[in-house]
């Protein structure tokens, strides 16, 4: 039971890391044999971030909210066209004004050749908002890139714990298989003595035959998860992986009311949705200034022309338009109507404001809850480690005993088996619980925002 909860930890965390999906690099041609690789976790968390494509990513949508943030002040740049036509009259362009007969034109008394240049800015209030909620976006999306990291770390540093998990579970079956043959050859010597009989004895040997199996399986299933494991580091496909850690948790005394007071309103989720929030108003007050505020228009324009053609590069031909400059004040009365779309779209707007104000409040509550929750769990991790510690002890002695007492005659197999099952149980307790006390401690650490290492307990 306690091999079927390791599998299903792994596997509850492979899950969580699926969504990563790294880059591979290509192995060394070079060398023939797989690359192995020794990675502490603070190693495996670096590599994959430096790999992740999912990073990656959000870097690229940071980066776009940085350039809109920077280039906020382009909307003061104005708008200018230029154009430039030829234009063929089915009439000589001259006709009327000289009184000649068709005759005396010539091709180019139909042409005509124009330009022009026109320049435009349509100033509002509306503008600094707008400026000011670029700024605010690229604000939340740096609080969305620091998500995007810690939850990168904290899969990575999980998942990285639960393949010691899967370690330690392999090497508590290796040592179980070792007893079990060590216990089979003690029955084949007992069996040739005359002190057990043959049924005991192939019964030893079917409990031995029966753990191999199992533990290739459970070595086999170890090297795919870390294959995997691997792969989502970024790292060249058939590079071996060696882990170099320990689960030995540093156990912390928590305050949980200093630790609310410091850290709640630091969670990762609660700033994002105050820059939500942030971001809101800022439109909302861009959304009134539309339609409260008129719009000041500037606008100069210069289309000069020539006709017919043999004027067109004259000294004189752009006089006959010089331009103008224009300056309108625009205010759309019928928006500030109760019943208009954009008098609607500001209503919205501050009820969407309200809801997140609503989700706010609740989110702040499940976070505390969340909180205690966690520091509740993790005192009970440590009692439970506790006295899992001192259980190990006791099933650790009384299978020694019944080990003795099985050489000398006078226990059963079935004593052996049953004393081992006990204190392969109490080991196997014993690192799952500091596994879960690793990674309460990782998700309290997420959930707060901070590092606990600061108030560090040793055992």
């Amino acid at each position: 039971m306690k091999k079927n909860k390791t599998g299903a930890v792994i596997a509850i965390v492979l899950c969580l890391c699926s969504f990563m999906r790294l880059p591979a690099q290509q192995p060394d041609s070079a060398s023939s044999k797989p690359d192995v690789i020794r990675l502490t976790v603070d190693q495996a968390v670096d590599y994959a971030m430096e790999h992740s494509r999912t990073l990656k990513s959000a870097q690229i949508d940071l980066e776009i909210k940085r350039r809109a943030k920077d280039f906020a002040w382009n909307v003061f740049i104005p708008s200018v066209n230029g154009t430039a036509m030829v234009r063929r009259s089915n009439q000589a362009v001259a006709s009327g004004m000289q009184g000649g007969s068709a005759a005396d034109h010539t091709e180019k008394d139909h042409w005509t050749i124009s330009g022009g240049v026109s320049v435009s800015l349509d100033l509002s209030l509306a503008l600094i908002d707008g400026i000011r909620a670029n700024s605010a976006n690229y604000e939340a999306g740096l609080i969305t890139w620091e998500q995007a990291v810690k939850q990168n770390e904290l899969s990575i540093r999980k998942l990285f714990y639960a393949l010691l998990l899967q370690q330690e579970s392999l090497s508590i079956q290796e040592e179980s298989l070792v007893n079990a043959e060590q216990r089979m050859n003690q029955a084949r010597v007992n069996y040739r003595n005359g002190r057990v009989s043959e049924l005991e004895y192939l019964q030893a040997q079917v409990t031995y035959e029966n753990k191999k199996p199992q533990l290739l399986s459970a070595q086999q299933s170890l090297r795919q998860q870390l294959d995997m494991f691997a792969f989502m580091l970024g790292m060249p496909v058939g590079t071996q992986v060696e882990l170099d850690g320990v689960i030995e948790p540093l156990y912390l005394d928590l305050n949980v009311d200093e630790l609310l007071s410091e850290y709640l309103m630091s969670n990762i989720d609660i700033l994002a949705l105050q820059k939500n929030i942030e971001l809101q108003k800022i439109n909302l007050g861009a959304q009134k200034m539309q339609v409260f505020s008129p719009v000041l228009s500037l606008s100069w324009g210069w289309q000069p022309y020539a006709s017919p053609l043999d004027t067109a590069f004259g000294d004189n031909w752009y006089k006959k338009d010089e331009g103008a400059f224009a300056a309108t004040l625009s205010w759309d009365l019928f928006d500030m109507l109760p019943f208009s779309a954009s008098f609607q779209k500001i209503r919205d707007t501050q009820d969407q404001i309200r809801q997140y104000e609503i989700e706010m409040e609740t989110l702040i509550e499940n976070t505390e809850l969340d909180i205690r929750t966690k520091i509740d769990a993790l005192a009970s991790y440590r009692a439970t480690i506790a006295a899992n510690a001192a259980n190990i002890k006791l099933a650790q002695r009384s299978y020694d005993m019944t080990v003795i007492a099985y050489r000398n005659g006078t226990r059963e197999l079935l004593d052996v088996r049953d004393a081992e099952n006990q204190l392969n149980t109490a080991k196997l307790g014993l690192i799952n619980e500091k596994y879960n006390y690793l990674a309460g401690v990782l998700d309290l650490e997420y959930t707060l925002n901070t590092k606990l290492i600061k108030t560090e307990m040793t055992e």
